[in-house]
């Protein structure tokens, strides 16, 4: 997703009696749009630029992989849901993500917080038409250096899965080709095909 960061003052100057004002940092949480989608990038809240087709995407393999999950026991699957990576200190939103109960146990329950403190299993992010190669990139660094074992970088425009084990290690799939969980998600099978609806040209 392409990010653009939201005009506000990152910091509130508070006065403080015969010295120099107390400057607060500014809660990203706590302004805007609740329907917008956004991350926590260096403490400033950040926009995610999702077109309709990628959401739809993102929903289709949602709507698999859910069920698939709780049939087998596996974990939680949960879609736009925001996590606090642990070593770069930013909160993201993968579009889809898989927490194994190994991680977060079944039965227990889920914090009423703004970032998951746990890092996923596996991460998958729909590439929109904006998004940027660097930042695309960086976010990808961040997830393995944080723990996460996979992360799947989907392109519409070309109807490919880019599937990551490491920053350096990726498999493309094609619509000829099987998308396979293995072995985050043991079992999980879909035709990359089935993620990729009739759509329109993108228009230039």
């Amino acid at each position: 997703m392409s990010i653009l960061t939201l005009p506000a003052d990152p910091v509130t100057p508070i006065p403080r009696a015969g010295g120099t004002p107390i400057r607060i940092a500014k809660d990203p949480y706590a302004d805007g749009d609740g329907d917008v989608l956004f991350e926590v990038v260096n403490g400033k809240r950040v926009e995610k630029n999702m077109g309709l087709l990628q959401t739809y995407i993102a929903g289709i393999l949602y709507r698999a992989l859910g069920p698939y999950c709780d049939q087998h026991d596996l974990g939680h699957a949960v879609i736009e849901s925001m996590f606090k990576l642990s070593t770069s200190g930013n909160d993201r939103k993968p579009d889809v993500a898989f927490v194994s109960y190994g991680k977060w146990a079944k039965m227990r329950p889920i914090p009423q917080v703004n970032a998951w403190a746990v890092v996923p299993d596996l991460a998958v992010e729909v590439v929109s038409p904006h998004d940027k190669a660097f930042e695309i990139l960086e976010k990808l660094h961040e997830y393995f250096d944080s723990g996460v074992q996979q992360v799947w970088h989907i392109y519409s425009n070309v109807q490919q899965v880019h599937m990551y084990d490491s920053p350096t290690a990726v498999r493309i799939l094609t619509n000829a080709d099987e998308l396979s969980g293995d072995p985050v998600v043991p079992g999980f099978r879909m035709p990359v095909a089935k993620l990729f609806p009739p759509s329109e040209p993108l228009a230039n």
